[in-house]
């Protein structure tokens, strides 16, 4: 069993070091069969083709290297795929993302300002609430006051910090099961956020306000139907309870904590949509992304850093998140009637055949649409299809057509196939090649 997997060649231009040591680990139980074919399937589709060639790398370097990105070129670098070498696609996400400028002279001053903007967002949006928390409850007599627990203004402090608990939960409900079959956002960061994680502050942490709250996350009424109703294969079940979890030492903190303080000032920075289930997906691959860049200088601010990407991502894709715009142009019917639309004009005959089977997009391109494919694939995967995504000039209607694709290659089987089979291949895609996939989906691109 060992020598079979040594001779497993996996090149790290997709796949980060981490992730290779994480699923390596996950095989050596050796009960995990989904590890050992996840592998299987790495090996297969990984081969003498990944774009990590020195004159790729060296194509990269040039185009960054000038004081004025010309962002044409970029993209269309990115377009084909981002070497993971030097940080390189870590720098490219941020650019791509509009978080970092083409003036290559602005970054400094940028990234300066926005990293303390980000800092001065922990102090007031979880400092402060738990300082205050733990103020408020520390003698019988502050009931007497005019804030209390049980005060019903909808301006009391208390008012908002339990209100704030019950979007925690379900934030926390949902990040620690993020990537269960990896162990990376179970892993202490090499950098913790000292400003929290101070002994001498006594204030409470988010991990010790979701431990010493009794709201029960179900309360939580910002779930889209659909988002996680069919949970990707690929993806283990979670621990279910807070029990099961590795409890780190005192002034240690795991990188799904990380993730949890991003979503949660997040959430608290947009109250018109606030947390909805399934931001946890969209987030991940960032921070794992930008967590894991070579550079260290560049790594140790990977929470400030990801947080303003997942803020810029989200102003492009929010509509998705909010079903009053569900009928709207901008919002998730639409797009999904779109994939359609395109799948009618590309290819008639399967279409008629999703119709006449009243298989509607609503059965599967919901969660493919609002989650940019990132249930249905491998992490290294899913990030591969991102640097498409954020690389095509007209963003995210490239993921149309990789959705289109997606149904193109699997016609013969769903024409075929009966309402039940063909339920099945759409919620459990049987297609793991990305690379076939996006090449499918540019000759649709081209053939408009």
């Amino acid at each position: 069993m060992v020598a079979w997997r040594a001779d497993i060649l996996i090149p790290s231009s997709y796949l980060h070091p981490v992730f290779y040591q994480d699923i390596t680990k996950c095989i050596l139980k050796e009960d995990n069969i989904i590890a050992i074919l996840q592998m299987g399937k790495l090996r297969h589709r990984w081969g003498s083709d990944c774009p990590r060639s020195s004159s790729r790398i060296a194509e990269f370097q040039d185009v960054l290297a000038e004081p004025k990105i010309v962002l044409q070129k970029l993209c269309e670098l990115c377009f084909s795929g981002i070497p993971f070498d030097g940080g390189l696609r870590c720098l490219c996400w941020k650019i791509l993302l509009n978080y970092l400028p083409v003036e290559k002279a602005l970054w400094s001053t940028l990234l300066k300002k926005q990293r303390e903007l980000y800092s001065q967002f922990l102090k007031e949006m979880i400092i402060q609430p738990g300082i205050a928390k733990a103020n408020l409850g520390v003698s019988r007599e502050d009931v007497t006051l005019e804030d209390h627990p049980l005060n019903p203004n909808p301006d009391s402090r208390w008012n908002t910090y339990f209100k704030d608990n019950e979007v925690l939960l379900q934030i926390d409900k949902d990040v620690r099961r993020l990537y269960p079959d990896m162990a990376f956002f179970q892993r202490p960061t090499d950098y913790p956020c000292l400003l929290i994680l101070d002994p001498q502050n006594e204030f409470e942490t988010l991990r010790k306000r979701v431990e010493q709250t009794t709201l029960k996350s179900q309360t939580v009424a910002r779930n889209r139907s659909g988002v996680t109703n069919v949970s990707s294969p690929l993806k283990t079940s979670a621990p279910n309870s807070l029990s099961e979890y590795e409890v780190l030492p005192n002034g240690c903190e795991a990188h799904w904590e990380v993730v949890e303080r991003i979503l949660f000032i997040y959430a608290k920075l947009n109250p018109g949509i606030a947390y909805v289930q399934g931001m946890n997906e969209i987030v991940g691959p960032l921070y794992y992304t930008f967590a894991t860049d070579p550079n260290s200088d560049w790594k140790e601010h990977a929470e400030a850093d990801t947080f303003f990407c997942f803020t810029n991502l989200m102003a492009e894709i929010r509509d998705n998140f909010i079903k009053s715009l569900d009928d709207s142009q901008c919002g998730i019917t639409y797009k999904m009637e779109k994939v359609y639309s395109t799948l009618k004009e590309k290819d008639v005959e399967l279409y008629l055949k999703l119709q006449e089977q009243n298989i509607k997009p609503q059965f599967f391109a919901f969660r493919w649409l609002t989650l940019l494919l990132s249930q249905e694939f491998l992490l290294p995967d899913v990030i591969r299809i991102w640097d498409s995504l954020f690389a095509d000039d007209n963003r995210f209607d490239f993921l149309l057509l990789v959705c289109c694709a997606m149904l193109i290659l699997i016609r013969d089987q769903l024409l075929e196939g009966d309402f039940t089979l063909n339920m099945r291949l759409l919620q459990d895609y049987p297609i793991s090649d990305v690379r076939l996939i996006l090449k499918k989906a540019k000759e649709l691109q081209d053939s408009k």
